[in-house]
């Protein structure tokens, strides 16, 4: 994670040429709920939260979850425990609820704030 973070702090996606086009959006002009994650993540990389938000508030956010559970991965595996993420179904449908429903408000007029 930290050589994929320093990979796009370092290569700018905000210049052409470095990265390709999400297929969804080039394909269609539909933002998908990832699309901005690599400008996000540039922002972050470059201790900029603020301008992060703005590019990919869902991906913004989920950095810092991801990183406390892949640290709470890796101690329980060291330590030879269970490492398995045990959520009772309700809660991943209420993630796909959420990322469903930012994919679809910034992809309206209304919901425009949240597109990159």
């Amino acid at each position: 994670m930290a050589a994929a973070f320093t990979y796009v702090g370092l290569v700018d996606p905000n210049e052409t040429g470095h990265y390709p086009v999400c297929p969804l959006y080039g394909l269609t002009g539909v933002l998908c709920f990832g699309c901005g994650g690599l400008r996000s993540a540039h922002a972050v990389a470059h201790g900029d939260w603020i301008a992060a938000l703005g590019d990919n508030a869902l991906a913004t956010v989920g950095y810092p979850v991801f990183a406390v559970l892949w640290v709470v991965w890796a101690v329980r595996a060291r330590k030879a425990l269970p490492v398995a993420i045990n959520l009772r179904p309700v809660w991943w449908w209420a993630l796909g609820g959420v990322i469903l429903a930012f994919s679809v408000v910034r992809n309206v007029p209304f919901g425009s704030s949240l597109a990159p």
